[in-house]
C-alpha cells in the first residue's frame, strides 16, 4: 500500500481558526510582516518550527502526573538521567530549560574571544551563542551541498578535508570543540552518516579536540542511517543512536524536537572538570542540577519521549510523510532542497523567485505570501536569519510531530502550488527595524514595489 498512515489515534482535538485574506493582510501589517509576531490563534497551519510543538502521547501525559516537584533530588530527574545514560553513555548530564540554554552554558565555559567552532552548519541560536562570547562559528558543509538540487544520501555531512585544513591553519589551541548538527538543520534537514561522524572523530582525536553533537534530531538522523548507509539495515534505530553518541565527547540537546516535549533540554559531557564548571553556571542561571529550570513533570515527559521517538513505526511515518510534502511540490516545479529532509521541507526561494535579489529577502517575501494566501506560517532560513553568513535563501516548512494529518499536508501542497503559479507577482521586502542579535525573531519589514 502507498497511503501514509499515522501510527497513532487522535484522542483530543484543538480547533483551528479560519481567517479571511483581508484579515491576514491586516495581521501582517500589524506584525511588521514578521510571522513570529503574529498571534498563533491567527494561524491556520503552523509550520514555523518543529520545536516544542509536538503532540505528547498518552504515556507522556501519564508520566506528567508522576512528576516529582522536589527542588533537590527529584525522582523525576533520576528517571530522566537513567534514560539519557542508557541512550548516550555520557558520564555527566545536566537538564536545561531548552537547547539554547545548553549551548550558552557550553560555549560560555569552553570559548574565549578569537576561538573558532567548526560545524557542518551552525543553526541560528548556536551561531549567536558562539558569537556572543567573542568566538567565531565556522561552517564546513560538503561542497556538493552548495547545489540545493543535488541528491545525496548524506548531504548534511561535514567536509572532513576542510576541517583538517582549518585545524592545521589555525592550530588546535584555537578550536575548543567541533560540533556536528544531526540532522543538519540549516543545511536543509539533511542527515549525517556514521562514516562521517567517525571521520570527524578521527580528526578531532588526532588533535585532542573534543567532538560534540547538536543532537536535537538524533532519532531522525539514526533512521536515515538505517535506511541509507551500507551495513546498518539490521541495526535498530536505538543501536544506531547509541553508536552516534559513542563517537562524541558530549552533546547539546533540545527535548523540544526528538523527545516530543513542549520544553526542556540537556547538556552532556565526559569531561569531569568541564562538568563541574557547567554545573556551577547552571546553578547560577538555570536552577539546581536536578531540575535545571524545568518542572519535574517536564523531566518525566522527556524521559518517555526519548524512548518513543526511536520506535521504527513512528520514524518510518515521520520521514515518509515529510517526503510526501516535498515530492508533491517538487514534482510540480517548486524547487526544494533535495532530497527531502527529516523534519522539514526547504523551498529554494532564490530559485523560485529569481526576480527578488538576496538583499530584498526572497525567503521572507515567500513566507509572507504563503501566509497571506492560505494562513500557513513558515520561516525564512537565509539572509534575514544569517545575514552575510547565509549560503542559501530558503523557506523552511517545519512539520510538528504527531500534530497534522495527511489532509492538512495536502492543503499545504495545494497552497504552495497556487502561490507558485503567480510567483512573478511576489515583491521583495526591506528591514525597517532590527535588534543586534537573532534579528529574524523580532525585526520589522515593509514590502517593496516590484
Amino acid at each position: 500500500m502507498q497511503t501514509i498512515i499515522e501510527p497513532f489515534r487522535i484522542k483530543s482535538v484543538e480547533p483551528l481558526e479560519q481567517t479571511t485574506p483581508a484579515e491576514r493582510e491586516r495581521y501582517l501589517e500589524q506584525a511588521g510582516y514578521n510571522l513570529f509576531r503574529i498571534e498563533a490563534g491567527k494561524i491556520l497551519i503552523d509550520l514555523l518550527t518543529d520545536s516544542g510543538t509536538s503532540a505528547m502521547s498518552t504515556e507522556q501525559w501519564a508520566a506528567v502526573m508522576r512528576g516529582d516537584e522536589s527542588y533537590a533530588g527529584s525522582n523525576s530527574f533520576f528517571r530522566l538521567k537513567r534514560a539519557v545514560d542508557e541512550l548516550t553513555g555520557f558520564r555527566h548530564m545536566v537538564p536545561t530549560h531548552q537547547g539554547r540554554a545548553a549551548e550558552r552554558i557550553l560555549f560560555t565555559v569552553t570559548c574565549k574571544p578569537g576561538d573558532l567552532i567548526p560545524s557542518n552548519t551552525h543553526f541560528d541560536t548556536t551561531r549567536a551563542n558562539i558569537e556572543f562570547v567573542g568566538a567565531r562559528a565556522v561552517d564546513l558543509p560538503l561542497p556538493e551541498a552548495a547545489d540545493t538540487q543535488a541528491r545525496l544520501d548524506f548531504k548534511g555531512n561535514m567536509d572532513v578535508a576542510a576541517l583538517e585544513a582549518l585545524v592545521r591553519k589555525e592550530g588546535p589551541q584555537k578550536i575548543p570543540l567541533v560540533m556536528l548538527t544531526v540532522t543538519n538543520n540549516s543545511g536543509g534537514g539533511q542527515p549525517v552518516s556514521l562514516a562521517n561522524i567517525e571521520a570527524v572523530r578521527g580528526v578531532c582525536a588526532n588533535y585532542g579536540i573534543p567532538l560534540y553533537l547538536d543532537a536535537c534530531r538524533f532519532a531522525e538522523n539514526a533512521w536515515f542511517i538505517h535506511q541509507r548507509e551500507l551495513g546498518y539495515q539490521a541495526w535498530a534505530p536505538k543501536q544506531i543512536a547509541q553508536r552516534m553518541f559513542s563517537l562524541a565527547d558530549g552533546c547539546t540537546f533540545s527535548a523540544k524536537k526528538d523527545a516530543f516535549a513542549n520544553i526542556g533540554g540537556f547538556l552532556c559531557t565526559n569531561d569531569d572538570r568541564l562538568a563541574q564548571q557547567e554545573t556551577n553556571l547552571l546553578i547560577l542561571t538555570e536552577g539546581f542540577p536536578t531540575y535545571g529550570g524545568l518542572a519535574g513533570r517536564d523531566l518525566e515527559a522527556i524521559a518517555v519521549g526519548l524512548e518513543e521517538v526511536l520506535e521504527p513505526d513512528y520514524l518510518q511515518y515521520r520521514i515518509t510523510s515529510t517526503g510526501y510534502l516535498g515530492r508533491h511540490i517538487a514534482d510540480r516545479g517548486v524547487p526544494i532542497v533535495e532530497p527531502p529532509g527529516g523534519h522539514a521541507i526547504y523551498i529554494d526561494a532564490a530559485k523560485m523567485l529569481p526576480h527578488i535579489p538576496a538583499d530584498q529577502f526572497p525567503g521572507q517575501a515567500l513566507a509572507v505570501e504563503l501566509y497571506r494566501h492560505a494562513g500557513i506560517r513558515s520561516v525564512e532560513i537565509g539572509s534575514v536569519m544569517f545575514g552575510a553568513a547565509a549560503r542559501h535563501e530558503l523557506l523552511r516548512l517545519a512539520i510538528p510531530r504527531r500534530v497534522y494529518t495527511q489532509s492538512h499536508i495536502d492543503y499545504v501542497v495545494e497552497a504552495i502550488l497556487e502561490v507558485n503559479e503567480r510567483k512573478r507577482n511576489i515583491c521583495g521586502m526591506e528591514i525597517v527595524k532590527e535588534p543586534p542579535f537573532l534579528r529574524h525573531f523580532s525585526a520589522r519589514f515593509r514590502p517593496l514595489a516590484c
